[in-house]
């Protein structure tokens, strides 16, 4: 239930932030001498960043404020109605399908690193020992749904039907020879549900989170190579070239943080430029 209280808390802040933001009669993106605040997942984005903003912000002129999130909604919506500035925590599928969904205007600014989306679990070591008819969880939210049948269908577990895109189901599974059952939860739970599941297919920076690590731990590990998937910084349309958001984009891009990312996740979180 931590991350639950953390993200209603969370929620409320900007909430809270967002109405006295209004009452003033302008948004955080408006000062651009102010800092730059950015929302982000916990792990790896609001790591990455503070390692950017304790070691390479100050020379770069830029003041950087990380503010977490443990949900994969608020961010967006948050960039949108200027309670931050920009965001750190998604990929491309996922942006579009919010953007569609919600009607907001979120745009990419730089690709910065890629987790791999994994499969876990507490009682097999392989996914060929998943036995018939066993419980495999996976993300409720559309992209990331689709994202785990895909992976489980590129390793032999599943086979969807062709065709199947970035808003597959498990309906559109075509062949299912250990005929698993599907438990569809909300991203940040399913570390959380391992020990109620046979296994579950688990976004990187959860894994993470939950010490679990990717590289060493996942039965089946989806390959960076070609992939569709990398973390990007993101704004609200319009504010692309921000001087604050063109620094901050140079600096995640930097040979520094592309060391920092390999020397603190060991191949679990890979830098993407």
């Amino acid at each position: 239930m931590r991350n639950t209280t953390k993200t209603l808390a969370v929620a409320l802040t900007a909430g809270a932030l967002t109405l006295g933001l209004a009452a003033c009669g302008k948004d955080s993106g408006s000062d651009k001498n102010g800092a730059l605040v950015v929302a982000a997942s916990p792990v790896p984005h609001a790591e990455i960043l503070n390692y950017v903003k304790d070691h390479l912000a100050d020379k770069a002129g830029l003041k950087l404020e990380v503010k977490e999130f443990t949900d994969y909604n608020t961010p967006n919506t948050a960039t949108e109605d200027g309670s931050v500035d920009a965001n750190y925590f998604q990929n491309q599928p996922f942006l579009d399908d919010f953007n569609k969904k919600k009607g907001t205007h979120i745009v990419p600014v730089v690709t910065v690193h890629l987790e791999p989306l994994g499969l876990y679990s507490h009682k097999v070591k392989k996914a060929d020992d998943l036995k018939s008819g066993a419980t495999v969880a996976i993300p409720n939210d559309t992209v990331n749904e689709a994202r785990a049948l895909k992976l489980l269908d590129s390793n032999g577990v599943i086979k969807l039907k062709s065709g199947a895109g970035n808003e597959a189901t498990p309906k559109d599974i075509a062949d299912n020879p250990k005929n698993l059952k599907f438990k569809e939860l909300e991203a940040a739970q399913l570390p959380r549900s391992l020990d109620d599941v046979d296994a579950a297919v688990i976004n990187g920076n959860y894994a993470i989170e939950a010490d679990l690590k990717p590289a060493k731990d996942a039965l089946v590990l989806e390959s960076p190579k070609n992939n569709p998937y990398g973390n990007f910084l993101a704004v609200k349309k319009g504010n692309e070239n921000d001087p604050r958001v063109k620094k901050l984009a140079k600096l995640l891009t930097s040979p520094e943080v592309k060391k920092f990312i390999q020397d603190k996740y060991d191949g679990s979180v890979i830098a993407s430029f």
